[in-house]
């Protein structure tokens, strides 16, 4: 060691620092290389967490290694101990913010790993919508937190921001207050967060109506879900909104849903054969799920009246389109063989007209008052 540190004499103090930090850091690419290799052939033929783990992190893992060396390296007697001191506490901030990256990463990946079972039935399965809905939810909940806790570490490593930071966090005063208050939306966010993924009112793909548009979750994050609106548009939501307001969830239990179209029609209409061409439209539809059709009469009106056609379909989508195309026969039907079935305005003339105005030659023709009647005439 002593011939060493002689050698290093005979050249320049930054040539040496130069050289001492390059073979900290071969070294530590030699050890990366040798460990790497042996994981990497010892999970070889099956794809397991930690392969899957180590292949994302494995530049990350290089990286701390190498910060790891020159952590080692600044600690010779050959620099000065205020220069030692420095470095380490530099490598060691940024070796807790690389292991804060690495835990995101880590996280990412086993809720990659658990979700893939649930891959080919995430369309239709409320089960499976169930589990992308939590995990992704939770899975950023926990990188908030993480981050929160790796900056924290971070920052308790130098001296003069512990102290600030404490002072901050214990004094009752006007700075804590605006703090608090300042971070008020984030918190009640995170902790809705967490609330909707354990009680889950929403899950991803989820029909829902909300402020009165209706479409699909489309993203849940951290702070604000997206709602994918039928004409395209997006809705943007916050998180607490779910926790604190009604709203309709047309999938909460499953995606089967029934879908109501509503016909006025004249009182002359022959509701069995309506009820018949229904059953028939529908049977001729591939978007019935075949559970259920129905009419009924469910309302008089002035003139005309109404008539409920219920159909079922497998999801929400389905149900629009079989409504409209229900609607669509419905129309060419009545138009085609009961045209007198469709809703018209009836009027009833009548007329009084005394007997002795009949026999006046200059008697006035009679005033006939109009009346309209919605009733059969």
């Amino acid at each position: 060691m002593k011939e060493a540190m002689q050698y290093l004499d005979l050249v320049p103090d930054w040539l040496a620092g130069v050289g001492i930090f390059v073979l900290a850091a071969a070294a530590a690419l030699l050890v990366y290389t040798v460990l790497s290799r042996a994981l990497l052939a010892a999970t070889k033929d099956t794809p397991s967490f930690v392969r899957s783990l180590f292949l994302r992190i494995r530049r990350l893992a290089c990286l701390a290694l190498i910060l790891v060396a020159f952590n080692f390296a600044a600690q010779l007697p050959y620099f000065p101990a205020q220069f030692g001191e420095i470095v380490s506490k530099l490598l060691s901030v940024a070796v807790i913010l690389l292991v804060g990256w690495g835990a995101v990463i880590a996280i990412d990946v086993a809720s990659s790993f658990y979700l893939k079972r649930f891959q080919s039935e995430a369309g239709d399965s409320i089960q499976a919508r169930k589990h992308f809905t939590q995990v992704r939810v939770l899975r950023r909940a926990i990188d908030l937190l993480i981050g929160l806790i790796t900056i924290a570490a971070a920052l308790m490593a130098f001296e003069p921001v512990r102290q600030f930071g404490v002072s901050l966090f214990a004094s009752a005063g006007a700075a804590g207050l605006i703090v608090g208050l300042a971070a008020r939306p984030v918190l009640s966010n995170l902790i809705a967060g967490i609330q909707l993924a354990v009680t889950q009112p929403i899950r991803l793909n989820d029909a829902v109506v909300v402020e009165g548009e209706w479409g699909w979750i489309e993203e849940i994050t951290s702070t604000y879900v997206v709602i994918k609106v039928w004409d395209l548009r997006r809705l943007i939501v916050p998180l607490s909104y779910f926790m604190e307001k009604p709203f309709q969830n047309w999938t909460r239990e499953t995606t089967q849903i029934l879908g109501t179209v509503f016909l006025q029609v004249d009182y002359l209409v022959p509701v069995a054969q309506l009820r018949s061409k229904l059953a028939e439209i529908v049977a001729q539809s591939e978007l019935w799920d075949k559970a259920a059709v129905d009419l009924q009469v469910t309302d008089f009106k002035e003139s005309s009246v109404e008539l409920r056609m219920v159909v079922s379909a497998k999801n929400s989508s389905d149900a629009w389109s079989l409504r409209c195309d229900v609607r669509e026969k419905m129309l060419a039907f009545l138009q085609a063989e009961y045209p007198e079935s469709l809703p018209r305005q009836r009027i009833e003339f009548s007329a009084l007209v005394a007997h002795e105005n009949l026999d006046s030659d200059d008697a006035q023709p009679p005033r006939i008052p109009a009346r309209r009647n919605g009733g059969a005439s």
